[in-house]
Parts: structure tokens; sequence; C-alpha cells
């Protein structure tokens, strides 16, 4: 798709043949006017490129725990499989405020860090072949991981090796997928997305198969954009498939996109912190956001919830 520079009365581009909406394609407009939010956790965040970790983006708190407090790290896939680190900036940083060293393969190419002739790429709906692969998504870990470990660095003894989750949206979920078997990951989370039923990439370069499926070893979270999310058939069918691990899956009908263009993620990234804190800190108040016959989703009529392991 051509670039769409942006001002403050930035015009919507046609939506091209089988791609977003015109009112999906207002809220990607307001997405990119959207300055970086710091989120609404105790620990203001900020992103940034680090000359060690390049072709990445790091969303972290601005100011790093003192006397012992340890960092969980958040891997995250980009929608589309692009490089689009900024593809879900305000979700990360959601995420990030919440006491997180949240990190995506790739550079800013949308939102207000963006280059301004490349304000505007939607990857998502552009269906290019993939720029990033899982194992870019890992070496995010085997940095910061190694940052722990190095003195002199200002992660050193902050980060905690056992507080690790992989995610992604959409294309970048399917890459979570494959991510996810590292054993150094203790929780995952797929926004929007599952593998096709019979394997066949939507996107030339994506090679996860469905057996990716089988090497899961941590419990799976699906937030899915009900029947009118286009991923919504493959995530169900993984559902359906998973039967090693427990997996949870919830719906809310608000399309492929979710909450991730809204102020500090929506809905959904709070939804994202309860699983987040409840399967890397034990915190069985935000367990109760999925769990008994009366847990906070399950009686929130904008969501359905199904679950099977738990």
């Amino acid at each position: 798709m051509a670039a769409m520079p942006l001002s403050s009365s930035a015009q919507t581009p046609p939506a091209p043949a089988g791609g977003p909406s015109p009112i999906e394609l207002a809220r990607y407009a307001g997405y990119f006017a959207l300055p970086d939010l710091p989120g609404t956790g105790p620990m203001p965040a900020i992103v940034e490129n680090r000359a060690t970790l390049p072709n990445h983006l790091v969303y972290r708190p601005a100011s790093l725990p003192k006397d012992g407090g340890k960092l969980g790290v958040l891997l995250w896939g980009n929608s589309g499989c692009s490089a689009d680190a900024a593809s879900a900036r305000l979700h990360l940083l959601e995420i990030a405020s919440h006491g997180y060293v949240a990190i995506a393969p790739g550079t800013a190419l949308t939102g207000p860090d963006a280059p301004a002739a490349l304000r505007g790429i939607m990857p998502d709906h552009a269906l290019r072949p993939v720029a990033t692969m899982p194992a870019d998504i890992l070496k995010g870990l085997d940095w910061i991981l190694a940052e722990n470990a190095r003195p002199g660095s200002d992660f050193y003894g902050r980060i905690d090796p056992r507080r690790v989750a992989v995610s992604g949206h959409s294309c970048g979920g399917v890459q979570a997928l494959d991510a996810a078997s590292d054993p150094r990951v203790h929780a995952v989370i797929i926004h929007n997305s599952g593998i096709f039923p019979d394997g066949t990439p939507f996107i030339p370069g994506l090679t996860t198969p469905k057996q990716a499926l089988e090497r899961l070893h941590t419990p799976v979270l699906y937030i899915m954009g009900g029947p009118g999310d286009i991923a919504y058939d493959n995530g169900m069918d993984d559902f359906r498939r998973i039967s090693r691990v427990p997996v949870a899956m919830v719906n809310i009908q608000l399309g492929h996109r979710g909450s991730m263009d809204e102020p500090y993620g929506g809905r959904v990234a709070q939804v994202a912190l309860d699983w987040l804190d409840w399967q890397l800190d034990g915190n069985a108040a935000a367990g109760r956001t999925f769990t008994g016959p009366m847990c906070r989703l399950c009686v929130d009529p904008a969501w359905t919830v199904q679950r099977k392991g738990f």
C-alpha cells in the first residue's frame, strides 16, 4: 500500500481490495496520530532503540527499579510479521508500565516516531512477504538476558528470567506460537491469530506448521475479536486442537485489531496483564479473570469464554 503522510487533518485513504473497511481505516488514522503514551501502570513507560540490539524496539519503564526490584519480559510478534515494531506501541507501552520490558523486532514504521514517508503503512492488510521471523523475536530474549548478566548494563540484575512471556498479533501471533516452544518462555498470549487448519501459509514466508501447537509447554491465552475477526476460524481451530497444556479462548466483538489502536491498549491490554500477573507471578486475584464459573470475563457480557485444562 502507498505510504500515507499524516497531518492533523489526515484523510482516510481508499481501502484496497480485501483490505480494511472504512471504519478500520479511520481507526488506523487515529492510531497513527496518537502520541506514545506512558501507560497507566505505576512505572511510566518509554520506547527506545538500543545500539546493542539493532532492528528492535525496546519498551520499558522510564525509571528502572531499584532496591532489588525485577522486571518481567514480553517478547512480541508484529502484525503482518512485518518489521513495524510500533504496530502495537500503545499496547506494549501499557504492558511496560506495569513492570515489563517488551521487545519487538524491527523499527518504527507507524506512529509519531516513524519517518513521515512511512506513516500509514498497514502491514496487516498488505500481505507482503514476512519481514521478521520467530528467531528475530527470540533475539530480544537473548539480548535482555545477556544485559541482565552484564555488569555496567542499566538492566544488570533487574530482569527476572523466570518471568518471560511471548505474545503477538495476527501473523505475529503465529510466530509467537513458534517461539513459545523455547524453554525460557513461561507464558503465552495470542492476539487475533491462529495457524491455518491445513497449515497453508497465508503470508509468503510464514512457515509455522500446525504441529507447533504440539510443542507448547506452558498455558496459552487466545484473545480474539469474535466471528468478525479474519483469524477467528484459525484461532478456534487451534483451541480445539491444543491438548498438551491448559488453554483459554476469550472473544470480544472488536474485530481483528481488537483494542490495539486504543489509548493504553484498551480492554485487551488489561486482560493480557491479568494473564501475565497470574501465570508469571502466581497472582490469584488476577487469575480470577479467567477461572471459576463466575470468572470476571465470564460475567461480563462483552466477552465469551472457553477453557480447557483449568
